[in-house]
């Protein structure tokens, strides 16, 4: 992927080759710039890629094929939390019966059920990517993207929102691919952790997560196997970083 910055080519990505396997929850982790972010928008649709071949199987045309969750706030603020929540499946033209039933179960999943007449400004942070949530998992998609939802909340709203997810994501097992900067996010959530290098940013390293799932954060954080993984994540990634500062500081 190359942008046009100044008049001068910048290139964002290269020789990117990553597959994601169906129902694979597949973390990516990189310095800032490598272009992470940038890959995901490719995954959506939002951003075309000046050069090679993306291929995503479809299992079920007639629903999405992708839903993201960005890191800014992007609930409609002047919609209810259920409305926002069942946004998607209206513009599907689903029935409201059935709309009424799914916004339902996932509004119970993460725990809104009783703020689902409530508006955005009523929430707190960690309540909207909440219903950030529940709106990307209710539409059904085929894969679900994830751009660090839970960057901009407290250490413990982080920790109970990735609970969450995990305890949604456990009974849908939807294809998931998660952009964050925390390596200790990507372990407790991950099936595997793909590091990123310093920009162009390509594939520089894949770690299998072993941990054994049902997880519970703090639990899995006091294990000597969690901390292992730590270690093999970073010390591919210590070095991207350097690089990347590097470039920035030249």
């Amino acid at each position: 992927m190359r942008f046009s910055l100044r008049g001068r080519a910048l290139v964002a990505l290269e020789d990117v080759n990553l597959q994601v396997r169906d129902r694979e929850f597949c973390c990516i982790v990189g310095p800032s710039g490598c272009g992470k972010t940038t890959l995901l928008r490719i995954l959506a649709g939002l951003e075309r890629q000046t050069a090679g071949e993306l291929h995503i199987e479809v299992r079920d045309p007639t629903k999405p094929l992708t839903a993201m969750v960005f890191q800014e706030q992007s609930i409609f603020p002047w919609m209810t939390v259920e409305d926002n929540v069942g946004y998607g499946l209206r513009m599907r033209g689903v029935h409201p019966t059935v709309r009424r039933r799914v916004v339902d179960h996932y509004l119970a999943k993460v725990g809104l059920a009783p703020f689902a007449r409530a508006y955005p400004h009523q929430l707190s942070g960690g309540m909207k990517q909440r219903a950030s949530v529940a709106r990307a998992f209710a539409t059904d998609p085929e894969i679900l993207l994830m751009d660090e939802p839970f960057a901009s909340v407290d250490e413990q709203t982080r920790a109970l929102l990735q609970e969450e997810l995990l305890r949604v994501w456990e009974g849908d097992r939807k294809t998931v691919v998660y952009i964050t900067h925390s390596i200790d996010e990507a372990l407790v959530l991950g099936d595997r952790v793909v590091v990123m290098s310093a920009r162009p940013g390509h594939v520089k390293a894949e770690i299998p997560v072993t941990l054994p799932r049902p997880r519970s954060v703090y639990e899995l954080k006091s294990t000597a196997e969690f901390s292992e993984l730590v270690a093999k994540v970073w010390e591919p990634l210590r070095r991207e970083v350097l690089t990347s500062y590097a470039v920035l500081a030249s």
